[in-house]
């Protein structure tokens, strides 16, 4: 996670974007007291919801919870594609 403030972060804008975009690195620009701005890259802001709308609805949620306890405890399976 990278720090800066504002006055840095203009200074070495696409420094610090690359940064955020190459190296999927968190920018925090602190903005004074108690006050400030997050950066994340695209991908991660679209994980962030994709997960946020998995977790949206209770029955989604007793789903996902199952899934991870059967691969946990070793009662899932893989299975093979069928090909042509």
């Amino acid at each position: 996670m990278l720090t800066t403030d504002i006055t840095d972060f203009r200074k070495d804008i696409k420094s610090y974007l690359d940064k955020v975009s190459k190296d999927s690195e968190t920018l925090i620009i602190n903005r004074g007291k108690n006050s400030g701005i997050v950066v994340i890259s695209l991908e991660e802001y679209n994980s962030l919801m994709a997960t946020n709308h998995e977790l949206s609805s209770r029955k989604n949620e007793m789903r996902l919870d199952s899934a991870i306890e059967k691969l946990s405890s070793e009662k899932s399976f893989a299975k093979g594609l069928i090909e042509d």
